[in-house]
């Protein structure tokens, strides 16, 4: 690797490790089980996939295959469902499920050198997680919607 690719390389993890955690501070505020560690390293390690899987296909002469890329997807997938739990008839842990697919999504972005695109997304899921849970509380105190309604059990 040319000291240049290895900077850029450097560049794109820091930016993925950055944009991960600045998600992960806010859970870790509103008091999430998944917060700044596990938003960093999801997001840093979605960039460290996709850049190695870019990194193979240079060595090898191959064309990129994107099947690791989709890979990724699929394991954050599969990392969110672990963190969703159904107790007393309430679903807990879907916002922190799509959050970290969210920054795993962010993450490649930066492996593949989309700055810009990882923190419009950031911003744009910083607005999901702060705004839109005082919209949620405040359509909750107009008695709209019952936020603590038991969900219907499955038939």
């Amino acid at each position: 690797m040319t000291p240049i690719l290895t900077n850029v390389i450097y560049i794109r993890l820091f930016m993925a490790m950055l944009l991960g955690m600045v998600l992960g501070v806010e859970r870790f505020v509103a008091h999430k089980t998944a917060g700044m560690r596990t938003y960093t390293l999801v997001s840093l390690g979605a960039a460290l996939f996709v850049i190695i899987s870019r990194l193979v296909a240079e060595q090898y002469s191959l064309p990129y295959d994107f099947h690791l890329v989709a890979a990724i997807v699929s394991a954050a997938g599969f990392l969110g469902v672990g963190s969703i739990i159904r107790s007393d008839m309430k679903v807990i842990g879907i916002t922190t499920a799509t959050g970290l697919w969210v920054a795993t999504g962010i993450g490649m972005a930066c492996g593949f050198g989309f700055y810009e695109l990882a923190s419009i997304v950031t911003m744009l899921a910083l607005f999901a997680f702060i705004v839109l849970w005082f919209v949620e509380r405040q359509i909750t105190k107009l008695g709209l919607i019952k936020k603590d309604a038991p969900v219907e059990p499955e038939v």
